[in-house]
């Protein structure tokens, strides 16, 4: 079990089902806000901040070394035995999508259903593209990577037409620690989570941002096609942080899959 204790909140109404939001690389809580607004009225809301990650007086501690998946899915067992949650929903944008896959597929009891949005299962484009990025932010923190995640994470419309929903995200990825985001950043290059999908036996939802490069639509195919009974949906005219992009055809996914009209 995980020794790091992850800052997250927890709200919505009292008996209501849980769903837990799991963040991406670089980005906060917040980057679930539009889903959040909705799924708050229906839903009991466990969200949380990775290692490293969060705002000023809610940021999660940030062990320096090198992560695995399987301790960044540990951190999250360990926040469903501190709120007593014995099983949850579990909806991941990114590398909070990765970790979804290996909870599901090495904790089932744990996950009533899964979605896992703009996910790649093994290093795109490269490991050592990711050993490569990790090696800049520790040499020169975030602000060495900062002009090359926007045209990761957005299209060129969005990045033309919504400077200031830009300029939070960018916020959030300066915000972060570095060593969080680095060791964050060797998970994922060290991550390989295609014999885990075979074991995924939660219903899921895998979404895909048609004009995603960070975790192209063929990615999620991948995963579509090794998770028995899964459901693969591409959003057009959006990128790698579609739920904030695009948060209403996301959203209409999300509650579609989780039974809510």
């Amino acid at each position: 079990m995980s020794n790091v204790r992850l800052a997250a909140t927890l709200d919505g109404p009292d008996g209501a089902p849980v769903v837990v939001l799991g963040n991406s690389l670089g980005t906060t809580r917040e980057i679930w806000d539009a889903q959040a607004s909705l799924l708050r009225s229906r839903f009991r809301l466990l969200r949380f901040e990775l290692r490293g990650h969060g705002a000023a007086g809610a940021r999660s501690p940030a062990p320096p070394r090198p992560y695995s998946i399987a301790e960044l899915g540990a951190d999250v067992l360990g926040l469903l035995g501190e709120y007593g949650i014995p099983s949850a929903a579990y909806c991941g944008i990114s590398l909070g999508g990765m970790i979804g896959i290996w909870l599901a597929a090495h904790a089932p009891e744990r996950v009533s259903s899964l979605v896992v949005c703009c996910t790649a299962i093994t290093p795109m484009p490269s490991r050592q593209a990711w050993l490569d990025r990790v090696a800049l932010v520790r040499s020169g923190g975030m602000a060495a990577i900062s002009e090359m995640m926007p045209p990761r994470w957005f299209t060129p419309e969005f990045l033309a037409a919504e400077p200031a929903a830009v300029e939070r995200a960018m916020d959030m990825l300066l915000g972060t620690d570095p060593e969080g985001y680095a060791g964050c950043g060797e998970a994922i290059a060290g991550m390989d989570l295609r014999p885990a999908l075979a074991a995924v036996v939660a219903p899921t939802l895998v979404i895909a941002g048609a004009e995603d490069s960070a975790a192209p639509p063929w990615q999620a195919a991948q995963a579509a096609a090794g998770i028995a009974g899964s459901r693969l949906q591409v959003i057009r005219g959006t990128s790698h942080l579609a739920p904030y992009q695009t948060p209403g055809p996301v959203t209409a996914a999300i509650l579609r899959h989780l039974g809510t009209p």
